[in-house]
C-alpha cells in the first residue's frame, strides 16, 4: 500500500546550498538512491517537497505532464515557490512553465531556430569565434576559464541568436545570473533587486523589439517571435518570462558544461587522451560531449506539481505536492550509468544522459548546446591543449544552476 512519508527514514535536504558549494551532492544522492530514492523533505528553506533521485522515476514523471504540471500557476519549474507576500513577486510566465495547449505554440515558435539546418548555418561562425577565443588565451599562465572562455563563448552565442548589440553582450550574462538565482525566493530585498534587473532586461529588449519592427525579418529569435501569432503580442510579464527562459537556457547550460571541460581534464587527463588520440571530427568527440553534459548536469533539477494523487515507487504523492526531479542524481544512477561519478570519455550509453530533460519539455536548444561544446572540444584537440586547474572552483550558491563563478587554470600545448 502506498504511503506518503516513511518516518523511520533519515531526513535529506538536497536543496541546501552547502551541498552545491562544497560539492557534497554526489555522496548525498548516492545515499538517497540507496536508502530512500523517492524522499519526502517536510521542512526546508523552500518548504516541503518530494525528491525523485532515480532515472526511471524521473522519466515516469516527465512522461505524465497532465499529472505532473510545469505551470507557472503552481510556481513553475524550480523548487522555489513564488512568495506572495513579496510585493514585487509577480508571475513571469514562460513556455517551459506552461502545460499544453498553451505550451505548444510558443515552443513551436522558437524551435525552428534549433533545427539541423540552422545548426549547419551557424556552425562556421561558432567555429570561427571559438578559434579566436582559444587563440587569445595565454600559455603557462593562470587565467579564469569561466570568464575568458565559458562566458565569452556562450554570451557571444546569445548575442548572435538575438541579434543583440555586440558591445553590450555582457549584459546578457548579468541578467542570466540574476534570472537563474532561485535564492531570491528566500530574501525580500534580493527578490526586489532581481525583479528590477528583470525589468531592466525587459526594457532593453523592448527597445530592440521596436527597432526590429522597422527592419526586414531576420533569422534571429526576436524576428521569429514577432512573426508568430503565439508570441507577437505577449503581455509584458510573459515577454520577460520567455526572455528569462531563452537567456538562462542558452547561457547557463552551455557555460557550465564548458567549465566542466576544465574540471574533467584536470581530474581525468587519461580520458581526454582518448579523445586526442582519435582527433577532431571523430565519433569519440561527440560521445565525450554527451558524457561531459551527463557528468556536469548544469541544471541540477526541475520541479513539477502534482495535479492529482499518484502512486510512484510505492509512495503516494498527493495532489498539490511539489516534486523535484534531481537530474544531477539521475545522471549518476548506478542502474543506468556504471561508475557514474567518473568521467569516461567513451562511455557507451553517454547519450542516455537526462540533463536536457525528457518528454515535451526537453530542452529546445539541446542541439545548439551540443554543437557549441563539440566545436570547443574539437578546436582544443586541434591545438593539443591541456588544462590544469590551479585552484578549487568558486561554485554557484544554488541547487538549481549547478555551475561555476570562477575556475583558475593554466593551459599547455603539446
Amino acid at each position: 500500500m502506498a504511503t506518503q512519508v516513511k518516518t523511520d527514514m533519515p531526513t535529506f535536504d538536497p536543496s541546501a546550498n552547502i551541498h552545491w558549494t562544497q560539492r557534497s551532492w554526489p555522496d548525498l544522492f548516492a545515499k538517497m538512491r540507496a536508502t530512500d530514492p523517492l524522499h519526502y523533505t517536510e521542512d526546508s528553506e523552500f518548504g516541503a517537497y518530494w525528491s525523485a533521485t532515480k532515472y526511471k522515476d524521473i522519466v515516469e514523471i516527465e512522461a505524465l505532464p497532465k499529472i505532473f504540471s510545469s505551470s507557472w500557476e503552481y510556481s513553475g519549474i524550480t523548487i522555489a515557490d513564488r512568495v506572495e507576500e513579496f510585493a514585487d513577486a509577480e508571475p513571469m510566465p514562460m513556455f517551459i512553465a506552461m502545460d499544453p495547449p498553451e505550451h505548444t505554440p510558443q515552443r513551436r515558435t522558437v524551435a525552428p531556430k534549433f533545427t539541423p539546418s540552422e545548426m549547419n548555418f551557424m556552425e562556421p561562425e561558432i567555429r570561427a569565434r571559438t578559434a579566436e577565443v582559444l587563440d587569445g588565451l595565454p600559455i603557462n599562465e593562470a587565467f579564469d576559464w569561466v570568464d575568458r572562455v565559458s562566458i565569452e563563448l556562450t554570451t557571444g552565442m546569445l548575442a548572435l541568436l538575438f541579434d543583440f548589440p555586440w558591445a553590450d553582450r555582457r549584459k546578457l550574462t548579468e541578467w542570466s545570473d540574476y534570472a537563474g538565482d532561485i535564492n531570491a525566493a528566500k530574501d525580500e530585498g534580493f527578490s526586489k533587486e532581481r525583479m528590477n534587473k528583470m525589468y531592466e532586461m525587459g526594457m532593453y529588449f523592448a527597445g530592440l523589439w521596436e527597432m526590429k519592427k522597422q527592419q526586414p525579418p531576420g533569422r534571429d529569435l526576436i524576428s521569429m517571435m514577432q512573426a508568430s501569432p503565439a508570441m507577437s503580442d505577449m503581455p509584458e510579464q510573459m515577454f520577460i518570462g520567455n526572455l528569462i527562459l531563452l537567456i538562462v537556457g542558452g547561457n547557463d547550460t552551455t557555460r557550465n558544461s564548458m567549465t566542466g571541460i576544465a574540471r574533467t581534464m584536470h581530474q581525468w587527463p587519461e580520458e581526454w587522451d582518448k579523445v586526442r588520440g582519435e582527433g577532431e571530427g571523430s565519433k569519440i568527440v561527440k560521445t565525450a560531449v554527451q558524457e561531459l553534459i551527463r557528468w556536469q548536469t548544469p541544471l541540477a533539477h526541475m520541479r513539477r506539481t502534482a495535479t492529482e494523487d499518484y502512486e510512484l515507487n510505492g509512495k503516494l504523492i498527493r495532489k498539490g505536492d511539489k516534486v523535484i526531479m534531481w537530474y544531477a542524481s539521475a545522471n549518476r544512477d548506478e542502474d543506468m550509468f556504471k561508475d557514474g561519478d567518473k568521467f569516461i570519455a567513451d562511455r557507451e550509453n553517454a547519450r542516455r544522459q537526462i540533463a536536457f530533460g525528457y518528454g515535451i519539455h526537453r530542452c529546445v536548444g539541446a542541439r545548439l548546446a551540443e554543437l557549441q561544446l563539440t566545436t570547443l572540444v574539437e578546436e582544443m584537440v586541434k591545438r593539443n591543449m591541456r588544462l590544469t586547474c590551479t585552484e578549487e572552483p568558486v561554485r554557484v550558491e544554488s541547487c538549481f544552476v549547478n555551475g561555476y563563478r570562477k575556475q583558475m587554470v593554466t593551459m599547455m600545448r603539446d
